[in-house]
């Protein structure tokens, strides 16, 4: 699969050409798989996840879902951002019942599922509360929980925790493990963090620096992530960063070459 841009100047408008976001792509996730995308900036990994979620179209090449092309967005994915996007004036249970009525799901069910899926994330309680009642961690909360409560088959995740405090982040990690394990969804998870793809991904799939291809997928063996013992100290997972740190130093400083090179143009 490849995805292009049309080439802009300093102003924004176009000056010929394309620009290659993505070259190359071809990927299988398994059903019920925690995959992680892990990259330098600017490679393309949120270009990759618009394509997936159907906000995009591939320039060549084309992705399917349980052998069916994706053509744009659709209920059998939902899609988590960095920002929270929710409305403000809607209480945690309204933003998650919207989501509910935007796919058409009868009002009589909505107030319980909503309720459902805000106690999976942990937010028993807090049905009540607006956005600006509530932590940035418990925000984001309501933002996984709305996209669950519609029942997509695949969650796409683009770096949904990145904007936290590192506490908050590593508690979500857990969270969103243990709501992983509990629903059996697919996760499509993209992250610039090395421990955060260690730590959640399955596999990972380290992507080069623009035009993003995939160097390498590395699977992950670890111990059950979800118990008591801090994995991050382990050996195993100080060899797996290690491993991945080596497949991205070249490609990071790459990345910033070019960086500097587009600012001087």
């Amino acid at each position: 699969m490849r995805k292009e841009f049309a080439a802009k100047g300093r102003a924004g408008a176009r000056r010929g050409g394309a620009v290659t976001a993505l070259d190359g792509i071809d990927l299988e996730i398994a059903d019920g798989e925690f995959f992680v995308l892990v990259g330098p900036s600017g490679c393309g990994k949120s270009t990759l996840l618009d394509l997936l979620g159907g906000l995009a179209r591939p320039t060549t090449g084309r992705i399917l879902v349980d052998g069916r092309p994706v053509t744009g967005p659709g209920l059998d994915r939902g899609i988590v951002f960095q920002q929270y996007a929710l409305l403000p004036w809607r209480t945690a249970q309204g933003n998650v019942e919207f989501g509910l009525e935007a796919t058409g799901v009868p009002r009589r069910q909505r107030p319980a599922r909503a309720r459902e899926f805000l106690a999976l994330v942990g937010l028993r309680g807090f049905e009540d509360r607006h956005p600006h009642e509530l932590s940035g961690g418990m925000r984001q909360r309501v933002a996984i929980a709305r996209s669950l409560a519609y029942d997509p088959g695949v969650l796409l995740m683009d770096e949904p925790f990145a904007a936290l405090d590192a506490q908050t982040r590593e508690s979500l990690q857990d969270e969103l493990l243990r709501i992983w394990q509990r629903t059996g969804k697919t996760v499509v998870f993209i992250t610039h963090g090395i421990d955060e793809a260690v730590h959640l991904g399955q596999r990972v799939a380290v992507m080069s620096s623009r035009p993003g291809r995939v160097k390498r997928i590395v699977p992950i063996a670890l111990d059950s992530r979800t118990g008591t013992d801090d994995l991050r100290s382990s050996p195993e997972f100080a060899r797996h960063r290690h491993e991945i740190w080596s497949l991205l130093r070249d490609e990071v400083a790459r990345a910033q070459e070019l960086e500097k090179e587009e600012v001087s143009a």
